[in-house]
């Protein structure tokens, strides 16, 4: 297997944002491609950018929080074609500093942030581990790296998927699996483009999956991007909470990840 030329991928989320972008950054001739999303007419609209790139795509819509719907896809695609790459970019974001949208959405969003990628991996590294090779990513977020107001459980979520991913990384470091986490900043998307506030070193979607290509070619552990943004979440995430609260508070007033 190329880490740098999977033939076989699939990536959760892939109607929009990054998932799109990577979609159409691996379509190719010989390339097999699945997608999933929510909504019907964008991810077959993904499929079909991706057919026009010569490659073979399938859309299908699906709950990441089905477990059950989730193996099944899952194991479906891999007995046609043995999965290369699997991307868990699935997730929502939006406020969730419980103050504003109650605890349904905080837990809606823990909800699709984990169990989704729960239900992606396990699966994928099931089927992998039985082969003895292939790559499994995580989509988590800059905001893993420390807890950020107005994104408590966004931030909460991709801290989770983060620890997860790393761990899972180091259990296979002597077999031919690999894990790699993914940590974007912000990155242009349908939801991006609602912001009204400043999204410092904002990225559009194609620059975000070109690195994340080229982080995953090099099994990378961590693809963290883009640097100035990373650079200051390992510095919140080093000190001590007492100097940072304050300072995050006036930060994110009026900022959702």
């Amino acid at each position: 297997m190329s880490l740098e030329h999977p033939k076989t991928i699939l990536i959760t989320g892939g109607s929009s944002g990054i998932g799109h972008a990577l979609a159409l950054a691996y379509a190719g001739h010989g390339v097999t491609l699945y997608l999933s999303g929510r909504d019907k007419d964008r991810v077959e609209a993904v499929a079909e950018e991706c057919r026009a790139r010569g490659a073979t795509a399938e859309g299908r819509v699906i709950d990441v929080t089905d477990a059950d719907a989730m193996a099944a896809w899952i194991t479906e695609a891999d007995g046609k074609t043995p999965l290369d790459l699997v991307i868990a970019n699935a997730g929502i974001t939006n406020s969730t500093s419980g103050l504003k949208d109650g605890p349904e959405r905080t837990r809606r969003i823990l909800s699709v942030n984990i169990d989704g990628v729960v239900n992606t991996m396990l699966p994928a590294l099931a089927a992998m581990d039985a082969r003895g090779r292939g790559q499994a990513a995580i989509v988590s977020s800059i905001a893993g790296f420390r807890g950020l107001p107005t994104s408590s459980a966004y931030s909460a979520s991709k801290a989770a998927v983060k620890a997860w991913g790393e761990a899972l990384r180091g259990e296979r470091l002597a077999t031919g699996v690999r894990v790699n986490v993914i940590c974007p900043g912000w990155v242009e998307s349908r939801i991006s483009e609602n912001n009204t506030f400043d999204m410092p070193f904002l990225m559009p979607a194609d620059a975000a999956a070109a690195a994340i290509r080229r982080g995953l070619a090099r099994d990378k552990a961590r693809i963290v991007f883009p640097w100035p943004m990373h650079l200051a979440a390992w510095l919140l995430g080093a000190l001590p909470p007492s100097w940072t609260d304050s300072l995050l508070h006036r930060a994110m007033r009026g900022r959702e990840w």
